[in-house]
Order: C-alpha cells, then sequence, then structure tokens
C-alpha cells in the first residue's frame, strides 16, 4: 500500500474505540474496522466486536478462521495499555486486513492513536465530521 493513504474515521467512533479500551484497560482490546477504501483513502466507518476473541493483559487475539466473509472490513483495531502505540512483531505477523489501527494509554485524543499498513509503515489518520 502507498504511505500517502489516508484513513480516517468519525471522532464519535474513535470516542467509541477509545471508550472499550478503557473499560476492558489494562487488558488489550480487539475489534474489527468496517469502511470503504476509494483510490488513496480509507475511511473507517464502523466497529465489528469479533465473536469468541480473548483479551489478555499483553496480547489480544481472535480466531480468524472463524469470522464470516465480510469484505467490508478494512482491518483491525487493537490497544496497547502500556502506551506505546507502534506494532509490533506479533501484531504484525497477526495483520488482518489493509490497515492496523493502534491505540494507546491514556486513550483520549489523536496523539495515542497510530494506523499502520502491513509492512508496519506508518499512514495518515484524520478525524472527519460525520
Amino acid at each position: 500500500m502507498e504511505k500517502n493513504v489516508i484513513v480516517s474515521a468519525s471522532a464519535e467512533l474513535l470516542d467509541s474505540i477509545f471508550e472499550g479500551a478503557k473499560r476492558l484497560y489494562p487488558k488489550e482490546t480487539l475489534l474489527l474496522l468496517r469502511g470503504k477504501k476509494s483510490k488513496n483513502a480509507i475511511h473507517v466507518s464502523d466497529l465489528v466486536v469479533p465473536p469468541l476473541a480473548v483479551y489478555g493483559y499483553g496480547f489480544a487475539n481472535l480466531p480468524f478462521h472463524m469470522l464470516p466473509m465480510d469484505f467490508s472490513v478494512v482491518g483491525t483495531v487493537h490497544s496497547h495499555p502500556s502506551g506505546n502505540i507502534k506494532p509490533s512483531s506479533v501484531d504484525l505477523n497477526h495483520f488482518f486486513g489493509r490497515v492496523l489501527m493502534i491505540v494507546g494509554f491514556p486513550f483520549d485524543s489523536t496523539e495515542n492513536v497510530a494506523v499502520y499498513d502491513s509492512k508496519g509503515e506508518k499512514l495518515q489518520f484524520k478525524l472527519t465530521a460525520d
């Protein structure tokens, strides 16, 4: 994927991600991102709580083979309770979809959000009004 891809989401959706991360803290959370890609933009419009996900201290996992086929899923988002918003090698090895969003403690601003492609390259993230 090109580095100039812009990933966007509404402030309301980001607040929902933060709220989920805060509720599970200090465990990690994991959600699927549903949205659309067009040219150099990916807009995340919805969140999907994955079935059979496991949330733990320092990890979150889900059986991808158990997911129903859903071509609107553009990636995943998970929390890093440590506050570090860089992907680990495990994060990149379990990459699913087009983007990986990581939210870090204290889960309260866009400074606590980073989005990456499958190679671990950081993508631009912006909030939208919708």
